[in-house]
């Protein structure tokens, strides 16, 4: 076969042989890189740009190749571009049809530069853009969270450890502490965002190139804040992708601790919550069954991530410097990644302030399990007594309890004397639930005023 087998291709000269179709198909990446098109056309006529002021492209080459950029960019957009697979990725399909379009100044786009160092500053662009969008979405769901937190700052609920009643809590202060989990989550997401706005062009196969390029000039036309100072490095650099999937695992972990949550609270069991009937589902036998399926879909989809993290990782492991086709692998966990964390965040944000709140349900079963215990050891230890004879004293009270069917807050003050002498009248004030939940009114407290505190603070951003 001649050369002539591989038209088309950018690098058929070399060659005696075409392709092999299928090993054509299944090196292809058109199908999934296709979606960088904007970022592939913004940064070459970024290139083009800079060629032209370096002196490397006429002007009117560079108006050529910027005007045919743009409307390949528009036809892609209305879908007149047949995308080929015999020109394997976004990058040939778009530089082919702009030469076909414009001529011989589409054949110098690429002059100065590789698709190894293209690609990878497309991934820079698309990822810098989604991690903007998924915080706009992460931002939201704080938001519902401190308008939930503080409506519901006095609402009380037994918080729980191991599962089992521990101490009571007010429901705002719960909200918090998943804010406080996003709150981390965001400040992850901008701290990897500037390890992504890092600009590799320029850096070509893997040596840089021997035209006199200006790399910050490119740099300012795209917004990056950094440019990549080794070349091998640069076109072979993988981790910014592998952070964002870490940032995203951990995202996504957290929304399926809240979906946990939201599905024990959302059951007969506790009943604490309802929600509401656009995010749930029927049962095709069951007719009573109202299921949560959104927060079980959440909890199910981390594991999608996690996946994808863990594949990421081995991808990378064992690749010599510099690009390797490996690296062609990495587009796909990535997408799905951000389609799959956008999609989450979207539907979390939404949910939550159409939750409906059960507060008797709530309010009946901090009753339940000796949520004040603790607080009736801590008035003890006021009393003079150790902390450990206290934790006994308590204990056995609980147990009478447990034996008689009384809380201690039901129990008389003459009951409780017989646990200790240190006892007096005014327990009652720390047994009931409100006294109790108020009584932590300190930085990071459940006391009501503490959670309203709380939520202006992080509404100021403070």
């Amino acid at each position: 076969m001649t050369q002539d087998d591989n038209t088309g291709k950018p690098w058929a000269g070399r060659f005696t042989e075409a392709t092999d179709r299928f090993v054509e198909a299944f090196s292809a990446s058109v199908y999934f890189d296709k979606r960088l098109y904007r970022y592939d056309v913004e940064a070459s006529i970024a290139h083009a740009r800079m060629l032209a002021h370096v002196g490397l492209l006429e002007d009117d080459e560079y108006q050529a190749i910027e005007k045919g950029l743009l409307e390949i960019k528009n036809d892609i957009e209305h879908g007149d571009f047949a995308w080929l697979v015999e020109l394997e990725d976004v990058h040939m399909n778009i530089e082919a049809r702009l030469t076909e379009r414009i001529g011989v100044a589409g054949k110098k786009l690429h002059t100065g530069r590789s698709r190894n160092d293209q690609v990878a500053t497309d991934m820079r662009l698309y990822l810098r853009d989604e991690i903007d969008q998924i915080r706009g979405e992460l931002r939201r769901l704080q938001d519902a969270l401190l308008d939930i937190a503080e409506r519901e700052a006095e609402t009380i609920l037994p918080g729980f450890t191991h599962l089992q009643v521990a101490q009571p809590v007010t429901f705002g202060h719960h909200m918090l502490a998943w804010h406080e989990m996003l709150r981390r989550d965001d400040e992850r997401l901008g701290d990897c965002r500037r390890r992504v706005n890092v600009m590799p062009l320029g850096a070509a196969a893997l040596a840089g190139t021997s035209y006199p390029i200006d790399r910050a000039y490119t740099a300012r036309l795209l917004g990056f804040e950094r440019i990549a100072e080794n070349s091998l490095d640069a076109v072979s650099d993988r981790d910014f992708i592998i952070e964002f999937i870490g940032c995203a695992a951990l995202i996504m972990t957290h929304l399926s601790r809240f979906s946990e949550e939201l599905i024990l609270w959302a059951s007969a069991q506790f009943g604490f919550i309802e929600l509401s009937d656009r995010y749930c589902t029927g049962s095709s036998i069951m007719p009573q069954k109202k299921n949560p399926d959104i927060p079980e879909l959440v909890r199910g989809k981390t594991g999608r991530v996690n996946g994808h993290l863990v594949a990421l990782l081995t991808l990378m492991k064992a690749q010599p410097l510099a690009y390797n086709k490996d690296n062609q692998e990495d587009k796909e966990p990535l997408f799905d990644t951000v389609d799959t964390l956008k999609g989450c965040l979207r539907i979390f944000a939404d949910m939550m302030p159409a939750m409906e709140i059960n507060k008797k349900r709530m309010l009946a079963a901090a009753h339940q399990g000796f949520a004040t215990a603790t607080d009736l050891a801590d008035y003890l230890v006021r009393r003079g007594v150790p902390f450990r004879d206290a934790h006994e004293v308590v204990g056995k009270a609980v147990r009478y309890g447990l034996d008689n069917g009384k809380d201690l807050a039901d129990m008389s003050l003459e009951e409780l004397r017989q646990f200790s002498s240190h006892i007096e009248a005014d327990v009652f004030d720390v047994l009931t639930l409100s006294g109790s939940v108020a009584a932590r009114n300190h930085l990071g407290g459940t006391a009501p005023e503490q959670v309203r505190a709380a939520v202006q603070r992080a509404r100021a951003g403070i």
